[in-house]
């Protein structure tokens, strides 16, 4: 698998996606500057966590037109594989890759702790290894996290299995207590926990690996 990590100014876990990365089947890793225009020959494009621009505005709104997203794109036009994490998450949605919007958590407050996920679909290229209905604890932290979208989309992400994630105790008050979705084509992911986070036993947390792991496989 090769994979590209966007780093926008304010991004701070784009290290920790390349290291989880690189430990979990990655073969080759390069970070792309937001400014840069290309992404040369990846399976994978990780857009991480941080405050992209210091959340200006929304976060992940300026993000979602640096020019470096023409190309991600493009990249997840073709099929290639695309995972927005916490803050990649919500620029996915300000890039209407993704649809729906992160909006304030719903009791105002930034929460950083370790959350429990139901995995409810364990098909896709992001999650096969893991099974159905998995809980897996994955840990959080954001004050934008609160996913949103209209009465009709929720049915139809519900409807196409488009719901990969779901917490268990829903700690920001997000719709029918979703934590991450795919696209209609399924190659496109956006979540708001961190798996890269919980990649090391030492560091108190594993249930992160099989995410890499399935990405690895799938890009085999």
């Amino acid at each position: 698998m090769k994979a590209a990590v966007i780093v926008f100014p304010g991004s701070n876990c784009d290290r920790d996606a390349l290291e989880a990365l690189r430990r979990h089947g990655a073969r080759k890793t390069v970070t792309v500057w937001h400014g840069d225009t290309s992404l040369p020959g990846q399976d994978l494009v990780v857009l991480p966590g941080g405050f992209s621009y210091g959340d200006y505005l929304r976060a992940g709104a300026i993000a979602a037109r640096s020019p470096i997203m023409a190309a991600v794109r493009e990249h997840a036009r073709r099929g290639g594989l695309v995972a927005g994490i916490c803050n990649g998450f919500q620029v996915l949605c300000e890039a209407g890759l993704l649809p729906g919007a992160l909006m304030r958590n719903a009791h105002m407050r930034f929460v950083c702790k370790t959350s429990v996920l139901r995995v409810e679909n364990a098909r896709t290229a992001f999650t096969r290894g893991y099974a159905q209905g998995a809980e897996i604890a994955i840990p959080i932290a954001h004050h934008d996290g609160n996913y949103f979208a209209d009465e009709q989309t929720l049915e139809r992400l519900e409807g196409e299995g488009r719901v990969v994630f779901r917490y268990r105790d829903n700690p920001n008050g997000s719709a029918r207590a979703i934590a991450g979705i795919v696209n209609a084509q399924g190659n496109v992911l956006g979540m708001m926990p961190h798996p890269e986070r919980a990649v090391n036993a030492l560091a108190g947390a594993c249930d992160g690996v099989a995410f890499f792991e399935s990405l690895a496989e799938a890009c085999s």
